[in-house]
């Protein structure tokens, strides 16, 4: 494919030439039978990630109707495909007699790594040094943010994780339990967050997965739900994407933190994909 003859450029690629790979990619990952892991679908997506964090000029609100709509449907199959990815390297881990010493053996655990790194260094300038609760919202059935962060940033934090699939709670569960100390300061729920209201007052620092809320809709009342109910001085950090990495995530723009006071946005240039917002809820 031809998209293969650019993933090594360092010049800036034009949008129009970006857009048509990208929707080529789409329309291939779209004929799948399964999104499953395989040499097909880990080489597609492969190609897809390559693509987005190219550097570009690209702007998402320019984008005409037909490619906006493409766009919605990529990232819900990005979102479903990462969550199968997730679940299979999370289920072979759980049956290993040391899964947490196995962590780097996920294809993106690099990845996870960077962005963890530089979201304590973004809770850091901010003040937030050692949280006493923090909860973690689509946390997934390979809790890595929470994990990285309680065995490497945050060593005496307890971390609750939300997730909606008790089959992701599960399996993650059986990771973390091979280690007795983390085990205890870490626990795994099964709900829609939705649904959690005072219980979000607990917390010191929230965690928002970019994948909570799949649309702007949602995703806005995901975030006005949170603020609701979150302590005031407390922090929420939110996942978000810039560019042609807007293919592969949802968009939080500034508008859409209403009611929060916005504190650092960060846009990586590098194998980093999310952009990371932090806002704090006034206190009054």
């Amino acid at each position: 494919m031809a998209s293969l003859q650019i993933t090594n450029m360092e010049s800036e690629i034009p949008a129009e030439l970006l857009i048509a790979h990208i929707m080529q990619l789409h329309a291939s990952i779209s004929k799948l039978d399964s999104l499953r892991p395989s040499k097909q679908v880990n080489s597609l997506f492969t190609q897809l990630v390559k693509l987005c964090t190219l550097p570009s000029s690209l702007d998402v609100h320019d984008l005409p109707e037909e490619v906006q709509i493409m766009r919605e449907s990529l990232i819900s199959l990005c979102g479903r495909a990462e969550g199968l990815l997730e679940l299979e390297f999370a289920t072979l881990l759980g049956k290993t007699s040391q899964p947490m010493n196995n962590l780097n053996l996920f294809p993106y655990y690099g990845n996870y790594v960077l962005l963890a790194n530089l979201e304590k260094k973004i809770l850091n300038d901010s003040g937030v040094v050692h949280p006493n609760k923090v909860a973690f919202i689509g946390s997934g059935p390979m809790p890595l943010t929470s994990i990285v962060m309680a065995t490497h940033h945050m060593k005496s934090t307890h971390f609750d994780n939300f997730d909606i699939d008790d089959k992701a709670n599960e399996v993650a569960r059986r990771i973390v339990a091979s280690d007795a100390e983390l085990e205890k300061r870490m626990k795994f729920e099964t709900r829609d967050i939705m649904k959690v209201k005072e219980r979000l007052a607990e917390y010191d620092c929230i965690f928002l997965a970019a994948l909570v809320g799949m649309n702007k809709e949602d995703k806005v009342k995901i975030l006005g739900h949170i603020r609701k109910y979150m302590k005031e001085g407390s922090f929420l950090l939110v996942r978000s994407a810039k560019g042609a990495r807007a293919f592969l995530y949802p968009v939080i723009e500034e508008h859409d933190l209403l009611g929060f006071e916005l504190l650092t946005i960060f846009h990586p240039n590098n194998e980093v994909i999310n952009s990371v917002v932090l806002v704090r809820k006034p206190i009054f």
